[in-house]
């Protein structure tokens, strides 16, 4: 026998367990791939779709900067002889003490010089630069003092709604601007109550909850922040509101100067968070969401200048 015979040996075959096996392999292989394909493609669609909207935010905060600073001129030129209308009416009203008929017309004269006054307020307001003093605040009393400042009389219906979900509110700390986040919270509050009174009938609720979650930073790194929430169960958002609801002068309302959510979405801008409103999922009513970052220092001052381009909104939430 020859050295190459003897030391040839026999070829391993692949026995139908074998190949079965082997086929399986491929097949889980595909289908991870598959699924990775699969996520990759639906993660690229996520971040375009979130490109395009930080992008409409971008320029939506531009021209809403450009609006307040001419706003802000025009609020400063009405204002000054506003005053001066209303000097003159009180003074008439002193005038005419003794003509309670012709003291009456003074007196709406002076009625309707302030309610200008105000809408002026709201116009410098949305325009002004807002300078921060960013710190711990605790939630459930931002909640407190918002709910105070809308249930009087002159905002109806706030009786005849059910408060939820403040006690568990509760040594949650949100980091912002007190005063300036407050009054966000006032807006809110004050148009979901509106919203419930325009729908009638009882059993309407105003639900509040927050805490912290996590959401993509600016440098597309996942971190914390914190949220507040508010559900209504009011009219909800028609359709065509939806684009438009945060634009200055924009309201569905008789009466008001439409810039309430302009300065709640300004405010939570300047906080470098953001701020959401879209329809319940049962249809009844509407949840609007304050999402704040978490900021370590405690007391910095921060400020927003109303003739630059507002910031980009900072954080979209992570998924």
């Amino acid at each position: 026998m020859s050295d190459a015979a003897a030391t040839e040996r026999p070829q391993p075959r692949l026995t139908p367990e074998d190949l079965a096996s082997l086929m399986n392999s491929f097949n889980a292989v595909t289908s991870k791939l598959e699924a990775t394909h699969e996520s990759l493609r639906a993660e690229v669609a996520r971040l375009n779709r979130e490109l395009s909207e930080a992008n409409a935010a971008l320029e939506r905060s531009r021209r809403l900067a450009a609006l307040g600073e001419m706003a802000a001129g025009i609020a400063h030129e009405v204002r000054n002889p506003l005053g001066g209308i209303r000097l003159y009416a009180r003074l008439l009203e002193q005038d005419l003490e003794q003509q309670p008929k012709q003291r009456e017309l003074a007196v709406k004269i002076e009625n309707a010089a302030k309610s200008l006054d105000q809408i002026v307020g709201d116009v410098l307001t949305f325009s002004k630069e807002f300078k921060l003093r960013i710190e711990p605040c605790d939630a459930a009393d931002l909640i407190e003092r918002a709910l105070e400042s809308c249930m009087h009389d002159g905002v109806p219906g706030w009786d005849r709604v059910k408060v939820e979900g403040v006690e568990s509110l509760e040594g949650v700390n949100v980091y912002a601007d007190s005063h300036l986040i407050g009054q966000a919270l006032t807006n809110i509050v004050r148009n979901a109550i509106e919203s419930m009174t325009q729908v009638g009938g009882e059993g309407h609720k105003l639900v509040f909850a927050g805490g912290r979650r996590r959401v993509l930073g600016p440098a597309g790194r996942e971190e914390y922040a914190s949220f507040l929430r508010i559900t209504d169960t009011g009219t909800g958002i028609p359709p065509e509101v939806v684009q438009r609801m945060f634009n200055p002068f924009f309201t569905t309302r008789a009466a008001g100067t439409g810039l309430g959510l302009s300065i709640v979405h300004r405010i939570a801008e300047a906080h470098g968070g953001r701020v959401t409103l879209k329809n319940r999922d049962d249809g009844r009513g509407a949840v609007a969401e304050i999402v704040l970052p978490e900021i370590a220092e405690s007391g910095a001052d921060r400020s927003i200048q109303t003739g630059s381009p507002a910031a980009e909104p900072r954080h979209t939430e992570a998924r």
